[in-house]
């Protein structure tokens, strides 16, 4: 009986090719809507960690004020000395390594190009901090940092920039304010932060070469500490706060006038934000998953009417109640079910050319895709159960009588 009615209900589908593909559109493009939502937005969040994450292994980042951002109050509160950061490296458990950075943003001048950039000096330990890998040349040296030596490894957009992209520049000069350094390395492309900023736009010296001929001051604005792997984040949090705390004399009641930023939280917060609009995005979508739902009734609906003289044969020759059910109820969900299929196939190309074109990564959920097509077939259970319910009560004399 399952055999002949799935048969039955296949014929009265092929008698209808335009009108049936026209009911099942809705849930094409709900089902696919669904998917392609999911799926980028999951995208969107592992590309969010995967820019947090370059920014440092396990990274916290210490600068003065209470706040971050500009127009914060921070101009008011004093900078780190060197003391401080060897106070961190000794004092505190957990930590792997701490780095201080000093930014300004130049011209850099090479190669007959001159570039905007930003100078970044810091010490050997900067690279390891800050997740950096050089792809050519070197770092320097603990000497060079100790004597200021001018010296500098840049970015791949500096390099591009200023050398273009097929040149390799170890040995050429840059001149940067009023010194040249001689490039001795150039680092891996990170490409863009979560800010949206160009990470590889940098051009990296020793801290006391930034300090003598960039800045002109001795001032540290920002520690950078990584913890080590299985460390506890909270705990070398409270006790980098609890130090500093005590170094800068700040009584009990008195405010921090500095603040840690621990990244794996900003982490979590954006990757919480994306899945939020994920899920809001994935559920309007859902929506059209309705509508395609009740234009399964409609089209059901009219089917019944149309055929009330065929069911009225079906029931005068000994056909039941639940087989006549049965058999409007399976046409409701091989409809809906091959509405279900056809828009997985779709979301599948749609999600990954939008993937490529938003440049995030693609990243398929095998579970939202059996969801939607689970969802989709359960459509057509809902929706086609009172057409077929309505087909089944058709009394038989009533139904020869149709015209």
């Amino acid at each position: 009986m399952w055999g002949n009615t799935f048969v039955l209900a296949l014929r009265a589908i092929r008698r209808n090719l335009l009108r049936s593909f026209l009911t099942v559109l809705g849930i094409v493009i709900g089902v696919a809507a669904v998917i392609t939502m999911v799926t980028l937005g999951n995208g969107a969040t592992q590309a969010v960690r995967d820019q947090i994450s370059a920014l440092g292994s396990n990274l916290l980042m210490v600068r003065p004020g209470q706040r971050m951002g500009p127009g914060t109050g921070s101009a008011g509160a004093p900078p780190f000395k060197q003391a401080d950061l060897d106070a961190i490296r000794s004092q505190i458990g957990g930590v792997r390594a701490v780095a201080p950075e000093v930014r300004a943003s130049v011209t850099a001048v090479a190669n007959g190009r001159n570039w905007s950039t930003t100078v970044t000096g810091s010490t050997v330990d900067y690279f390891t901090v800050a997740n950096w890998t050089i792809a050519s040349g070197r770092g320097f040296t603990a000497d060079e940092e100790d004597s200021g030596a001018a010296v500098c490894v840049i970015g791949a957009t500096v390099r591009r920039e200023l050398f273009g992209a097929d040149r390799l520049p170890l040995g050429e000069q840059v001149r940067v304010k009023s010194f040249s350094c001689e490039v001795i390395g150039v680092l891996a492309s990170k490409g863009q932060s979560a800010m949206g900023m160009d990470q590889d736009d940098t051009l990296i010296v020793p801290l006391k070469t930034a300090q003598r001929r960039v800045t002109g001051s001795s001032r540290v604005g920002t520690i950078l500490v990584s913890v080590r792997d299985g460390t506890d984040t909270a705990r070398v949090v409270a006790a980098l706060k609890g130090l500093l705390r005590e170094r800068r004399k700040l009584a009990a009641d008195a405010d921090d006038n500095f603040n840690v930023l621990d990244t794996a939280q900003i982490a979590q917060t954006l990757s919480g934000t994306t899945r939020l609009m994920t899920s809001l995005l994935g559920a309007v979508a859902a929506v059209s998953l309705l509508v395609g739902g009740i234009g399964i009734m409609n089209i059901m609906l009219v089917s019944v009417t149309e055929r009330t003289r065929e069911i009225g044969v079906r029931l005068a020759i000994g056909a039941l109640e639940r087989e006549v059910l049965l058999q409007f109820l399976i046409e409701a969900v091989v409809l809906s079910s091959l509405g279900g299929l056809a828009g997985v196939v779709l979301a599948f190309g749609a999600s990954l050319g939008l993937a490529s074109l938003m440049q995030v990564p693609f990243a398929v959920d095998p579970g939202i895709n059996l969801l939607a097509f689970a969802f989709s077939a359960a459509i057509g259970v809902v929706f086609g159960y009172f057409p077929a319910r309505r087909a089944a009560r058709l009394d038989p004399i009533d139904a020869l009588r149709h015209e």
